[in-house]
């Protein structure tokens, strides 16, 4: 082919190109929406897993468009989401008007990627049926049969860490209790002890890494299923690394088969899930859920395992920083711990638990400050024509709720940046919007397993708080820079603290 005549192809090719995506970035202006202004085919994500997490980014375009609509709008490179900009509209799309806002619009490829198929991404009547097979499994009483599970690795956190406060040392502290809530989603979700607070190289814990280690192919691999979901189905990617998911998938296979061929029964989440695989019922619940398949046990236990790890240990390790920079807040909670141990003979029962109401307060705020899912995602399921105005969010449009803005919002929080767990008094709180406060989100697609990673974040902080002091060192992060790669909200470089004997 003539040289010169592949030049003007591609030359034609980067001009169809380039008005292409300058129609796609008028989307919003013909529609009437505020919007923020969007770079050139990266529109406002521009650095996101490279120089800003996306809830900076996010935060950005609150900001520039808070009080210019109840609405604006963004791009995701060229395809358009919407952002909410006011907590009353917020409600609509979340509780009121729900039968529009039902899916999350995530990759869901139950063929060549099984594990995908789980609670948190099906969509529509799949979800709801789902949704209504797990909730009983996630009621306070079912909770109370894992809680004595927690405990006991609780004890073994304190004996880990033992050595290491007796010398005074810095500590990345992040990865030891990173290890502590594997070995209990270890415990809980699959009933194997994963002894990776002994052994930080086991390989549930390398599993377990793995699921959140990005790498540039895997980013683009996974902006790509996320842009292009049917082209993705039809090249049949999948989100979940092969290792992961072929060692999920043995590991419960080779669980179940040992389980049901010893008859053996345990106060654990899989115990539950099987009892729906093998009956459609849960013991002592007369009311028939339907049976669930092998894959869909497999599925959810693998998100009860990857929502459960990662955001709970985050959230410990950002409260340590947060009590380590401010003392007095610090000492209250150590005293509040000590004071109901004492009245429930050392022992950190699920009632003793449910007395530390200060702890549960320092809990709260630094998921405010610091919400390890920074955003909330839905798809407009139905063309929605938004309340009080002439604008209609069409079907199909990816709509964002950044928690981390309105976490973070002075007009809703005065002085933000500040650290302080009294917002969360009983009277604060009703001061506020319901929609105010959304670490697990809100409405029917609210977090299901909420009870339990507040039960295992409260034991896990009581007991380094009960025995060890932390400290800010040298190498802690001071100010936090938020790592741009994290899939979920966490300190670049690690969280580093002395621990102390107390």
């Amino acid at each position: 082919m003539d040289f010169t005549l592949v030049l003007l192809i591609i030359l034609i090719l980067l001009i169809v190109g380039y008005f292409y995506v300058i129609k796609k970035h008028k989307y919003w202006e013909n529609l009437g929406f505020p919007y923020a202004k969007p770079q050139f085919f990266f529109g406002n994500v521009r650095g996101i897993g490279t120089s800003k997490h996306s809830s900076q980014l996010f935060q950005e375009a609150y900001r520039e468009m808070k009080n210019k609509g109840i609405i604006g709008g963004i791009y995701f490179f060229v395809q358009p989401v919407a952002i909410v900009l006011d907590l009353d509209i917020l409600k609509n799309i979340l509780v009121k008007d729900f039968q529009y806002f039902h899916d999350r619009g995530m990759y869901v490829n139950e063929r060549d990627d099984p594990l995908s198929g789980h609670l948190f991404s099906l969509p529509g009547q799949k979800w709801k049926v789902m949704r209504a097979k797990l909730s009983p499994t996630f009621t306070s009483g079912k909770m109370k049969m894992m809680h004595s599970t927690i405990v006991a690795v609780a004890k073994e956190l304190q004996k880990t860490l033992h050595p290491y406060a007796m010398n005074r040392e810095d500590i990345e502290l992040r990865d030891f209790l990173a290890r502590f809530t594997t070995d209990v989603i270890g415990n809980c979700a699959f009933g194997i002890d994963c002894n990776s607070l002994k052994d930080p190289n086991t390989e549930f814990r390398r599993a377990g890494k793995k699921v959140f280690e990005f790498n540039f192919t895997s980013l683009v691999r996974a902006l790509f299923i996320q842009v292009f979901p049917d082209i993705a189905k039809k090249l049949h990617l999948s989100l979940t690394d092969k290792e992961v998911t072929e060692f999920f998938l043995k590991l419960l296979k080779d669980t179940l088969e040992y389980r049901e061929q010893n008859n053996i029964v345990r106060n654990d989440f899989l115990s539950l899930l099987i009892q729906l695989k093998n009956t459609g019922k849960l013991e002592g619940d007369n009311v028939d859920l339907g049976k669930i398949s092998f894959e869909e046990l497999a599925a959810q236990t693998f998100l009860f395992f990857i929502a459960g790890f990662e955001t709970s240990s985050s959230t410990m390790a950002l409260a340590l920083y947060e009590m380590a920079l401010n003392q007095e807040i610090q000492d209250r909670v150590r005293q509040e711990v000590l004071s109901v141990l004492e009245r429930f003979d050392g022992e950190y029962t699920y009632e003793a638990c449910m007395e530390m109401k200060y702890l549960g307060r320092v809990i709260y705020e630094s998921l405010r400050k610091y919400p390890i899912v920074d955003n909330l995602v839905r798809l407009v399921t139905n063309d929605y024509q938004i309340p009080g105005t002439k604008l209609t969010l069409k079907k199909g449009t990816g709509l964002i709720t950044s928690i981390y803005s309105i976490h973070r919002d002075p007009e809703i929080y005065p002085n933000p940046e500040r650290f302080d767990p009294d917002r969360f008094t009983e009277d604060e709180i009703a001061k506020r919007h319901p929609m105010a406060w959304l670490p697990f989100g809100e409405g029917p697609r609210m977090c299901i397993g909420t009870r339990f990673g507040m039960m295992q974040t409260k034991i896990g902080l009581a007991s380094v708080i009960s025995h060890y002091s932390v400290n800010a060192t040298q190498k802690t992060p001071i100010p936090l820079i938020i790592d741009p790669k994290g899939a979920f909200l966490s300190a670049k470089g690690g969280m580093w603290l002395k621990i102390e004997k107390v």
